[in-house]
């Protein structure tokens, strides 16, 4: 038997279950789990705030672990195989059919209505298809990533699945050298994205979050200036940002709060012919109004979604974890590792902004 942390139902205490072992289908991969992690979007799904999950639930959508029996041949997508030993991720969207008309025609493969998600959209009675456990169940077609002795376990989890949904923004974003940047919001997204927005060559990066120790972050990673939303009011915000940027505003400016009223706020604060990019809003927690004419028309503002990650972001994250890791120190955003039995405390270290990246270790506990 496999021991897992199961989500119940919404709101329910985590429990920790023995589940059996998998049975491996061929091309199937049995991983031990070295880490994984806890992110928004884990609370979203304690908090029930999600439709469509299939409780109860073993959370874990990013993960790292040792390969320890696979069947039959499986390969990355060089070629090479994936043999026992080896430290490995995974993209944990699965099932992407790569036949419709989102995959074919739009070339938006994360609106495939086949997608599934590792932690997310499948349940406990399907397997051992999340993170929160003491081994993982790679289904057949999973695409598997081995990590570069450049990358080692905590620096893959610790860069989590904010590097790349980050990653996806900062392509919508389409950053210029010498652009000034704002971003809302100082979660994991919200670094990753500040991480990225430097490396892009923006001149100025301004962070806006809470609570300090976010925010404290921002700035070892390459915010420029930080600004306290706790601290501030919306209007005062977006003066102070418009003020550091020329008076005109911001040529990008990125959202990853979560929270509505950033997306007018966002929309205020970017200068005329600027961008918004929007990648926070994963649950609906409401509606925010915003003027059609001075906020949007009149602006000439270009806004863009952006939904989740594919598995170019995953792969090429890998790679700049590899080159710029040394550099970047993604470790740092580690803020404590928690065992199976301690994840209703890690949940709320997340939920309450107490924590930066909680990182979970199956073998603490």
């Amino acid at each position: 038997m496999v021991r897992a942390a199961v989500i119940p139902a919404p709101h329910a205490p985590i429990e920790v279950r023995e589940l059996p072992e998998p049975v491996l289908e061929p091309g199937g991969v049995i991983l031990e789990t070295i880490y994984s992690e806890v992110c928004g979007t884990d609370v979203h799904l304690w908090h029930g705030r999600l439709s469509g999950v299939p409780y109860p639930l073993i959370p874990g959508h990013v993960s790292v672990g040792r390969v320890l029996e696979t069947s039959g041949l499986v390969t990355d997508i060089e070629g090479q195989p994936i043999t026992p030993g080896q430290v490995v991720t995974f993209l944990d969207v699965h099932e992407t059919c790569h036949s419709c008309w989102y995959c074919l025609v739009a070339k938006a493969s994360t609106r495939c209505p086949s997608r599934r998600v590792y932690g997310i959209t499948y349940g406990a009675n399907d397997g051992l298809l999340g993170g929160w456990a003491e081994k993982i169940y790679l289904k057949p077609g999973v695409k598997v990533i081995p990590l570069p002795d450049a990358v080692p376990p905590e620096r893959l989890i610790a860069a989590g699945c904010g590097l790349p949904t980050a990653l996806h923004a900062i392509d919508r974003a389409e950053i210029r050298l010498g652009d000034t940047v704002a971003i809302q919001g100082s979660g994991p997204v919200g670094l990753n994205a500040t991480i990225l927005a430097r490396l892009s060559g923006a001149s100025q990066i301004i962070v806006l979050g809470d609570p300090e120790l976010r925010l404290r972050m921002a700035q070892s990673l390459g915010a420029d200036r930080i600004i306290s939303v706790s601290a501030t009011s919306p209007e005062e915000r977006v003066a102070k940002v418009k003020s550091l940027a020329g008076g005109r505003g911001t040529d990008i400016t990125i959202e990853a709060t979560g929270v509505p009223s950033a997306v007018t706020e966002g929309m205020r604060m970017t200068r005329d012919g600027g961008r918004l990019v929007v990648v926070g809003q994963y649950t609906d927690v409401g509606d925010t109004p915003f003027n059609p004419h001075n906020d949007l028309n009149r602006k000439h503002l270009d806004i863009r979604g952006c939904w989740g990650s594919d598995y170019s972001h995953f792969h090429r994250s890998v790679g700049l974890l590899a080159r710029f890791g040394d550099s970047v120190g993604w470790e740092q955003m580690i803020t404590g590792y928690y065992g199976l039995t301690e994840m209703n405390e890690a949940l709320e270290a997340v939920a309450r902004g107490d924590a930066i990246k909680s990182v979970v270790d199956p073998k603490k506990s």
